[in-house]
């Protein structure tokens, strides 16, 4: 679709939305999130193996799951994870290096179970093509040296790759992505590579080592939200926002519980009304930075409606099309000011080289540059608009 179709058709969306309680909206598929605790949590919660409850995926805070790990031996831990890899894998605040054990467990049972369902004559053909599709993308991510620090396969699938040495790294970033990503494309290849959480988050470690070689850093991919499909009612509203932001919060806790470095948060597009509601309760030992590019807003009004302890910057190029979308909020629609706005109050930074909507992390933006910048620490070198009004460490 054109770029210039797409603003209109959105512009017009949220127009025809305010005078008419009746929307036909144009295109985006209505999305029911994922919420509550992982797939075996009834069977979790059944295990008396070790002579006592185990923590309640539903309502244990992840530094409850970190003291019940820490209480456990290497053999019970190990146990655990292959009597409810589903449940360990996805559990925050469980130990790192036993959420990637449990995770590939977890991708090798979906492999085989859609295995069956690919070769079961009573399944319909499309069910069966859809099976067969899964288990190309369970090969895919069974891959050597693949490291998954969630995974969920209901709905249309979540997952949080990492990219470094999380148990050693002295920076770590996360990103989080918008539209249109789910586990079949969250590491797609192809020209829009670099709007995928995979695409960034490799991109960006590559950016730091030529910044800082040497310096052990980790970035976290993670799509671990339903995102709206297309442009509709999803992409207009938090509902959404609203589902993903505690999981977001969760997975940012669970790392403070494992003693892993504040990451740098990187929101693109619909991710920042994600993180936007997620920022509020989080700390500076749980979020150093929270980058919002590509914004359709936040869902707060200022840099202090999301929190007065963290370091929020924006970015927004000259050629991405949200430039052209309402940034108000009215009766449900919209999710507020641009961040990249000087009265925001954000630190805005550089975009040079970025193309359209998706290309903040393409390789020899300044954008890139900048993002690396943030999330090293090297906060002189980032390099802001003439617009911005500070660009310095301070908070």
């Amino acid at each position: 679709m054109p770029r210039r179709l797409l603003r209109a058709l959105f512009a017009a969306v949220l127009c025809l939305a305010t005078v008419s309680t009746t929307v036909g909206w144009i295109s985006g598929e209505r999305q029911e999130p994922v919420t509550g605790p992982p797939p075996g949590t009834a069977a979790w919660r059944a295990d008396g193996s070790l002579g006592r409850s185990l923590p309640d995926p539903a309502t244990v805070a992840p530094r409850g799951v970190a003291d019940f790990f820490d209480g456990l031996s290497f053999t019970e831990r190990r146990r655990l994870a292959h009597r409810h890899p589903e449940v360990v894998g996805n559990l925050d605040g469980a130990p790192i290096a036993l959420r990637y054990t449990a995770n590939r467990l977890a991708l090798r049972a979906a492999s085989e179970a859609a295995g069956r369902r690919a070769d079961d004559p009573s399944a319909s053909g499309a069910d069966r093509k859809l099976a067969r599709e899964r288990v190309e993308r369970y090969r895919s991510l069974l891959a050597p040296g693949r490291r998954f620090l969630a995974f969920d396969p209901r709905g249309r699938g979540q997952i949080a790759e990492v990219y470094g040495d999380l148990l050693r790294a002295r920076h770590t970033a996360v990103t989080v992505p918008g539209t249109d990503i789910d586990l079949a494309s969250f590491d797609r290849d192809g020209a829009n590579r670099y709007g995928t959480p995979a695409g960034m988050a490799r991109a960006l470690r590559t950016r730091m080592a030529q910044e800082a070689p040497g310096t052990r850093t980790a970035v976290i991919a993670w799509t671990g939200y339903t995102t709206p499909k297309g442009i509709g009612v999803d992409a207009a509203t938090g509902r959404l926002a609203a589902a993903g932001a505690p999981r977001l919060a969760e997975l940012l806790r669970g790392l403070a519980a494992r003693d892993v470095p504040a990451p740098a948060v990187f929101c693109h597009s619909y991710g920042s009304v994600v993180c936007g509601r997620a920022a509020r309760d989080l700390g500076p030992g749980e979020l150093s930075d929270l980058v919002l590019f590509g914004s359709p807003g936040t869902g707060a009004d200022a840099v202090s409606g999301l929190g007065d302890r963290i370091r929020v910057w924006a970015a927004r190029g000259a050629g991405d099309w949200i430039a052209a979308v309402p940034h108000t909020r009215l009766l449900g629609l919209g999710h507020g000011p641009d961040p990249a706005a000087e009265s925001f109050g954000a630190r805005v930074v550089t975009t040079s080289g970025s193309r359209g909507h998706a290309g903040y992390f393409t390789p020899g933006t300044e954008s890139l540059a900048n993002f690396a910048r943030i999330t090293l620490g090297s906060f002189d070198a980032v390099r802001c608009t003439d617009a911005s009004r500070w660009c310095g460490p301070g908070r």
